[in-house]
């Protein structure tokens, strides 16, 4: 069995014996101390772990199209200013990985919307030139095939920051409604351009739009505006063939699990552990089976040693065996993280019988 089909099977409670092999990756400043330990530079990590990639995509740009021009404003040995291609003035540090400090921003509220929205729309040049030999070559593919089923809330953050987009959903929710319409509709016609081409195995969007306490939309507004466009896209995914649609959301989502399992979402990625201690067991008792996860494994747990691994994966070991459940560093693995670790961790999960 490939590890596509055997996430395929784990996914739909099926026949299975063990759990995929998955490496995500670590933080830029975790892979320098990896190269340290016996990484070698330019190595394929995936290779290198004997493990899998979590995915192979089909190749259709579903982003801003075309991009905004960049532009360099100030620069420094530390940090540049600039215009990014989502159009938003940021300054973005050279030497450490963190979240840019976010400056001004062309999309404050509905005026701007123009301009985002024509770059929003179906086109022939977001789809590869090559996309017919991709297909090909995605159809013998040994992992999962993902489709990009982009976000609701997530980008329009990004492109607003969190301010202007909380205030945009209880000030404008037309507007706000629009942008998840416009969306959705993108995702829709791309899932048309490869349907019966390719098995889709399952959609994945992005969000991460929640942070320690709680989502950064009120769940009231999130179930108005956003859950008509998760389920558009959810249908489509079904008439496509494909039935997982997963979310990637870091941060405490638990307001938000039920509006997504409402709409069609029925995967989540990747179960942040986090300071609120999110349990993937107690999730499975709540929602039952229509909930699947990818993740819950505490990334922290990796810097601790051999002891700590091992016991974080056999407390997750009762949800590996009931399936809908395949485990995963809930993110980028820290630096605080040996390379032995982490082939600890992999091989150990590779030896997982049931």
């Amino acid at each position: 069995m490939t590890t596509r089909e055997l996430f395929v099977e784990i996914m739909h409670y099926g026949e299975f014996d063990r759990m995929p092999v998955f490496h995500w990756t670590g933080w830029p400043e975790t892979l320098r101390r990896w190269h340290g330990e016996g990484l070698p530079e330019g190595a394929n990590e995936q290779e290198f772990f004997n493990a899998s990639p979590m995915n192979r995509g089909v190749p259709i740009d579903l982003g801003l199209y075309p991009l905004f021009e960049e532009e360099i404003l100030e620069e420094t040995e530390e940090y540049r200013i600039m215009r990014q291609n989502d159009g938003v003035i940021a300054q973005v540090w050279k030497n450490r990985s963190c979240i840019p400090h976010y400056i001004d921003f062309l999309l404050k509220d509905p005026s701007g919307w123009p301009e985002y929205k024509k770059r929003l729309q179906p086109d022939p040049g977001r789809i590869a030139e090559n996309i017919d030999e991709v297909l090909q070559d995605l159809e013998k593919s040994d992992v999962p095939i993902a489709i990009s089923t982009m976000s609701m809330v997530g980008f329009l953050r990004n492109w607003m920051g969190v301010e202007n987009m909380a205030v945009a959903s209880m000030a404008y929710p037309d507007f706000f409604a629009e942008t998840v319409d416009t969306i959705s509709d993108l995702v829709c016609w791309a899932l048309d351009q490869v349907a019966g081409r390719v098995k889709i195995d399952l959609g994945w969007g992005w969000e991460d739009i929640c942070f320690k306490t709680g989502p950064l939309i009120h769940p009231d507004r999130f179930k108005e505006l956003c859950v008509p466009g998760y389920r558009k896209i959810a249908e489509k995914l079904r008439s496509c063939g494909c039935d997982l649609y997963l979310v990637d959301c870091d941060g405490m989502i638990d307001h938000l699990i039920p509006h997504w399992l409402d709409a069609g979402v029925n995967v989540m990625f990747p179960v942040e552990i986090g300071t609120w201690q999110a349990d993937p067991m107690a999730l499975r008792r709540k929602y039952g089976k229509n909930l699947r996860i990818f993740g819950g494994i505490d990334k922290l747990t990796l810097e601790k040693g051999p002891a700590a691994i091992d016991a974080e994966i056999e407390r997750r070991r009762p949800l590996m065996a009931e399936g809908g459940f395949v485990p995963l560093p809930d993110h980028l693995i820290t630096p605080g993280t040996p390379l032995k670790n982490v082939q600890y961790y992999l091989e150990r999960i590779r030896d997982i019988r049931f």
